[in-house]
């Protein structure tokens, strides 16, 4: 699969300066709801919105794509170049992590299950991990617009997912953003900060979940 001119096509008319611009109010929010991890992992960092934006002081990223992640990711952080189900990762080092818009593109129920051993793992006690993704129960409609979805997740199936890898469910919020930039969510700094802080207009607009995990 071309991910680049797929993500190209998916994207086109919607700048990196906006998406940039509203990532600095998602990554702050998320941060937060972390507890303001040191030292942060992004497993699955796509253009790198998020871990360019995250205060955190020490970040992390996997990516298979060496040039593209170079292309995105900021010098200061560190890259791991590899399948992020078998790429080698420290143990009990990373404070928080961040899962945005990746299971979905997984292809079995047993991917899910490893993938979020090895997060498991990789995290500190105490530790918290924020997964945020499509949820087809409020999203079936165009859950499979997307040509790289492939596995079917609600807020329910992903947090037994979650507490069968061994995390304490801390959090669920079963509609948080809309699924894309494609949709309603304003691209304007005031009004994604103003929408973050009333969870009131998630039940509106919401079409991702938004789960925290703590290890």
């Amino acid at each position: 699969m071309n991910y680049d001119r797929i993500y190209e096509y998916r994207f086109a008319g919607i700048g990196n300066e906006k998406k940039n611009q509203a990532w600095f109010e998602i990554a702050e929010f998320i941060y937060k709801k972390l507890d303001s991890p040191n030292k942060i992992l992004d497993p699955a960092a796509g253009f790198c919105e998020f871990i360019n934006n995250v205060p955190s002081e020490e970040k992390w990223v996997i990516d298979l794509n060496e040039p593209f992640i170079n292309k995105y990711c900021k010098q200061n952080i560190n890259k791991l170049i590899g399948n992020n189900l078998e790429v080698e990762i420290p143990e009990n080092y990373f404070d928080g992590i961040f899962v945005s818009n990746f299971l979905e593109h997984l292809y079995t129920q047993e991917q899910i299950t490893l993938f979020l051993g090895r997060m498991y793992k990789t995290l500190k006690p105490g530790g918290k991990i924020a997964i945020m993704g499509p949820n087809f129960k409020y999203s079936y409609k165009n859950y499979f617009d997307f040509a790289d979805h492939t596995m079917i997740l609600t807020e329910l199936s992903l947090a037994e997912h979650l507490y069968g890898a061994n995390f304490f469910i801390d959090k669920i919020y079963s509609q948080f953003l809309p699924i894309s930039f494609r949709g309603k969510l304003p691209l304007i700094p005031f009004l994604v900060k103003l929408y973050l802080r009333l969870p009131f207009f998630w039940k509106i607009f919401g079409k991702q979940f938004l789960l925290i995990g703590k290890k």
